[in-house]
């Protein structure tokens, strides 16, 4: 269906146009009319669906601009918030629709101030909860809600946060839930939150025809080597690489570049601005790979990808199918390379259930083994250096650093730090978050430096 056939505002329709699209998805033909109708919806759709285009059109119709705060969009990461709030936006740019972005990691002044004249809020649940404690936002006339990536939010913990923040909107609202997944979570807040949702279910398989899924059975010592031979030699594009935690994703980023490839890293433990950066590098095409968590990198509209390497196997077939569809898109080919050692069979096992899936193993190429610089060794001096740690606390990582030997828990919301004492056995962050603790590690300079959990992204 063309969107001038689906009876939307002319100024929402020129923007359309202006982004050059013509024909809605799936997702759109189905969810658009629903939505005008002023029905609560259930969306699950495929990565790069457009759904934001789905709930985003049909809701800008609704707004009454400079009446104030009529619509809240709660997305699990900041990366996401902002993304969404930049689609709405020029969505809405011939309504003249002013829209706040809330989210952790920053000063929560220009919020605020954003906040006073905002037709349309798109945030976190930890930061708009603190805003909402605070008294500085105000859900009385916001009776439209939608709730995007609802399933990693509540994967990341966020369910009861997402909870009160429904007790703070009207009762009488039009409320969305998108969400890759169905968990049980899921289903309670659509039991209790949404009025008669209509349930609208894209198809999520994997075009084999475009993409092509392989796997290496490698030794785990040799895994990086491989990496770096597949990048070089076998790779042209843009690539994104998936770890399972923040560090592995540092890590690897690392050493990577060590071995010339450009290359960022994006996880929750950097800072916004840093993470905002390196997917503006992405999209320039100043880097060649992005080395990525699967929570830094939900719902990102990550164009070009021509080859996706899952480091770590996830531990779902949705995860699996989730990283994969970033690549082979809007009619292109792709690749989806998975690098297998022992620590991956389980993963892999679960993954290789769908039988929508079809997932061939590659014969091992001849390369050349180069060196994976650790942690220690890169502070140390990276080849050399005389180096020592300091005692090992009760949490994963080198347990304590410089920074204090009697700190207290630091806030559990979006960008939160623990400056924690001896030891430093504090429970991490939630989303954006440093462990930090007493004295430490030091590299060869003496100079104290920062540890870094093990916690998940």
């Amino acid at each position: 269906m063309k969107f001038e056939e689906m009876n939307l505002d002319p100024r929402l329709l020129k923007a359309v146009q202006q982004l050059g699209y013509e024909e809605a998805t799936t997702i759109q033909e189905r969810a658009i009319p629903l939505i005008k109708e002023g029905k609560d919806v259930v969306g699950q759709s495929a990565t790069g669906s457009g759904k934001t285009a789905a709930f985003g059109l049909p809701l800008l119709e609704k707004i009454h601009v400079g009446q104030g705060l009529q619509m809240i969009v709660l997305t699990p990461t900041r990366e996401l918030c902002v993304q969404v709030a930049d689609t709405i936006g020029t969505l809405g740019r011939f309504l003249n629709v002013r829209i706040a972005k809330v989210y952790g990691g920053v000063g929560m002044g220009p919020q605020v101030d954003a906040l006073q004249t905002a037709d349309i809020m798109v945030g976190t649940p930890g930061r708009v909860l603190d805003h909402l404690r605070q008294g500085t936002l105000n859900l009385t006339h916001a009776h439209l809600v939608v709730l995007d990536e609802a399933d990693k939010m509540f994967e990341m913990g966020f369910i009861e946060d997402v909870e009160q923040i429904l007790d703070y909107a009207p009762k009488q609202r039009q409320t969305l839930l998108f969400s890759a997944t169905m968990s049980d979570a899921v289903m309670h807040l659509v039991e209790k939150h949404q009025h008669h949702p209509v349930n609208i279910k894209t198809e999520t398989y994997v075009d084999r025809s475009l993409l092509k899924q392989v796997y290496y059975n490698v030794n785990q010592r040799e895994k990086f080597s491989l990496l770096v031979h597949l990048l070089k030699n076998k790779t042209s594009g843009m690539a994104l690489v998936f770890c399972a935690t923040r560090d592995q994703a540092d890590s690897v980023s690392r050493n990577l570049k060590f071995n010339g490839i450009k290359v960022m890293a994006i996880h929750g433990g950097l800072s916004q601005n840093k993470r905002e950066f390196a997917l503006k590098q992405l999209r320039e095409e100043n880097i060649d790979v992005l080395v990525a968590t699967d929570v830094a990198a939900r719902g990102l509209d990550i164009k070009n990808v021509t080859s996706v390497f899952n480091y770590d196997l996830p531990k779902t077939s949705e995860e699996y199918i989730h990283r994969i569809g970033r690549t082979a898109r809007a009619g292109s080919s792709g690749e989806a390379v998975s690098l297998l050692s022992e620590r991956d069979y389980e993963n892999f096992a679960r993954v290789e259930k769908d039988r929508s899936l079809n997932i061939k193993e590659e014969p091992l190429p001849e390369f050349e083994k180069v060196r994976f610089v650790r942690e220690e060794e890169h502070r140390g001096g990276r080849f050399g250096g005389h180096s020592h740690f300091g005692q090992r606390g009760p949490h994963q990582g080198v347990a304590t650093s410089a920074y204090g030997r009697n700190g207290n828990q630091g806030p559990r919301r979006e960008g939160g730090e623990h400056h924690g004492g001896q030891g430093g056995f504090h429970h991490g962050p939630r989303e954006g978050g440093d462990h930090r603790g007493g004295q430490g590690f030091h590299g060869h300079s003496g100079n104290p430096r920062r540890s870094r959990s093990m916690t998940r992204d």
